[in-house]
């Protein structure tokens, strides 16, 4: 059974997803991630989301206020042996009427060209390209992507 949990970001489940998030982007692109990084953070955020599938933790994602109307999809993973179940799709959409439960009108995320995945994921849901914001303006490994939310 699958279930999606609102939480902050000191969950010792969110936290422990993130690590191993981390882990994926590093083997991904190595020495380049640690630019990335620094735009990453979560700490002290109140929109976070885990997602458990038989209370096993099996996902997360979260986002953070970057506009008057727009909020950042940030930290989105699931388990390599959760992935296809979806969880991530429960999660997302939970992230999206969180953020319109609060006032918000439109998704904007930022994903990297070695994760063909997410962005077919986030395709299949309703996010096309955009121009890259800030602070990836100048950066040729990042795909930035947004949506209009919908009630």
């Amino acid at each position: 059974m699958i279930k999606v949990l609102r939480d902050n970001s000191n969950n010792p489940d969110f936290r422990s997803l993130i690590r191993l998030l981390d882990d994926d982007l590093n083997e991904r692109y190595g020495n380049l991630q640690a630019q990335y990084d620094q735009f990453n953070s979560v700490e002290n955020l109140e929109t976070i989301l885990i997602g458990y599938m038989d209370d096993i933790p099996a996902g997360c994602g979260c986002f953070r206020v970057i506009g008057v109307s727009t909020v950042e999809i940030k930290r989105m993973f699931v388990k390599p042996e959760f992935r296809g179940s979806g969880i991530a799709g429960m999660i997302l959409s939970g992230l999206e009427v969180w953020a319109m439960e609060k006032g918000f009108s439109r998704s904007v995320l930022e994903t990297g060209n070695k994760q063909p995945e997410a962005i077919r994921f986030y395709t299949k849901h309703g996010y096309t390209k955009i121009g890259n914001y800030s602070p990836y303006m100048d950066s040729e490994n990042s795909i930035c992507m947004g949506k209009q939310l919908k009630k």
